[in-house]
């Protein structure tokens, strides 16, 4: 029983290489049941994400499992395996639990402290639930790990600052306006950086989208995408006075707003604030607009260096974060080596000699004449009972240990006995041989005297 992650992300792999071995989720079923036919090959979950693909999975055998794993890929998505392999990565053990926990909770993130993995883990996981492709291991693993993002995100800041140049934008704006529920955008162009900006601050409450372009159908197509209106660009000046917020980036070689535009802008605004986000370079907007009453203008560098400030306020936080993941990666080990054949007889041998010694001095102290001879007597005979029930379930439990699914039958003999999490040292000697035991010293027989 061994838990393994296989995979490669945008630490290991460029782009081209990781698009060839997503997993979307219309064959997500299909794959995981393919790849749990494999005979090492007991559990499986596999997140597909832009940034990552991995693996994880329950394995009778850590060798044969990373030769299935990387021949399962290679296969299904009809890449050699020689070029394959020069991708992958492999965790196995604790550290494929710390490798899962740290994923779930942003931390091996391209962007630190972003939010959308926890999301994406929890899709990946609920798939391969769905499929019946998860047992008893990976349930416990996934919800575990989710466990562990969620306090990471509530018990640390990793997610509180914007690290990206749009999102930093919208921040800024909040800033300004502190609600943008109901205010008005304008883009001016429609370049990829503008329409991202675009989306975060129609997301936080921006309501009205202007759009205006030199090549007016692209303004048509983008403003439809927000439902709104696209204006002529030789006019957007003119439209200007309806927007709270500009966005502007163009490839124009010079400012296409100047101070004198603004100047007739905020009168008819009757100085009402207006917000410039300029991500132009060259710059669109001349910078002398932000000397002007109640005109709030950032460029380029202003939202890198609010973006490379938050980024440091993440770190810090990450730190944190850190260390709540490496106590919930024990919590689960601790869980996990629970599940091991050795611990559980040990601890079921010693739950039930606690019993027999419980029930035999509660009544023996209702027999206080009987010799020594016949309380050794007593003493032998319920040991021999116990090893007795004992014996057949504790053979099978071994032989189960070494079946691909033999973890299933230590969960359930736990849950029926109500075994917690321990440890415990199993007696090597013949099964027929007890612990010693307090009954047999003369201390207590002399105490039932």
């Amino acid at each position: 029983m061994h838990i393994i992650v296989a995979g490669l992300s945008h630490k290991t792999a460029p782009v081209e290489i990781r698009e060839k071995v997503t997993f979307p989720e219309q064959i997500l079923s299909d794959a995981l049941h393919i790849l749990t036919g494999y005979p090492s090959i007991n559990e499986a979950v596999i997140l597909s994400t832009c940034n990552r693909m991995e693996i994880y999975v329950i394995a009778g055998d850590v060798d044969k499992g990373k030769d299935d794993l990387t021949q399962f890929v290679s296969s299904y998505h009809g890449i050699i395996r020689d070029k394959l392999e020069k991708y992958l990565y492999f965790r196995e053990g604790k550290n494929a639990i710390l490798h899962l926990f740290r994923v779930t909770s942003s931390l091996d993130s391209m962007v630190l402290g972003e939010a959308q993995i926890q999301g994406q883990v929890k899709n990946a996981y609920d798939a391969a639930f769905e499929a019946e492709a998860t047992s008893t291991i990976l349930n416990r693993l996934f919800r575990h790990a989710l466990l562990a993002g969620k306090r990471v995100r509530t018990e640390t800041e990793i997610g509180e600052s914007a690290v990206s140049v749009s999102y930093a934008a919208v921040e800024l704006a909040k800033k300004v306006f502190e609600t943008l529920d109901g205010r008005t955008a304008m883009l001016i162009g429609a370049g990829e950086m503008i329409e991202l900006t675009a989306t975060h601050l129609v997301a936080n409450g921006v309501n009205k989208v202007i759009v205006t372009n030199r090549t007016f159908e692209r303004a048509e197509i983008l403003a439809a995408k927000y439902s709104g209106t696209a204006v002529p660009f030789s006019d957007f000046v003119d439209h200007m006075v309806h927007a709270d917020i500009v966005i502007s980036s163009t490839g124009a070689p010079h400012y296409i707003v100047g101070k004198d535009h603004i100047t007739k802008v905020m009168h008819k605004r009757k100085n009402k604030p207006i917000f410039f986000i300029d991500i132009a370079v060259p710059r669109d907007i001349d910078p002398e607009v932000a000397n002007l009453y109640n005109v709030f203008a950032y460029d380029i560098d202003d939202l890198d260096s609010v973006v490379q400030t938050n980024l440091e306020e993440r770190k810090k936080a990450a730190q944190i974060a850190e260390g709540v993941v490496e106590a919930e990666v024990a919590n689960f080990s601790s869980w996990l080596a629970s599940l091991e054949v050795t611990p559980t007889i040990a601890i079921l041998r010693r739950q039930a000699e606690e019993i027999r010694i419980k029930e035999l001095e509660k009544h023996l102290r209702k027999l206080p004449n009987l010799s020594d001879s016949d309380i050794n007597t007593l003493n032998a005979l319920t040991s021999a009972i116990i090893n007795k029930i004992l014996h057949k379930p504790i053979v099978k439990m071994k032989e189960c240990a070494n079946r691909k699914d033999g973890y299933l039958y230590v969960e359930s003999l736990r849950y029926l006995f109500d075994i917690e999490d321990g440890n415990g040292q199993e007696d090597e000697e013949s099964e027929t041989e007890t612990a010693a035991s307090f009954i047999a010293n003369p201390e207590f027989h002399q105490a039932n005297r």
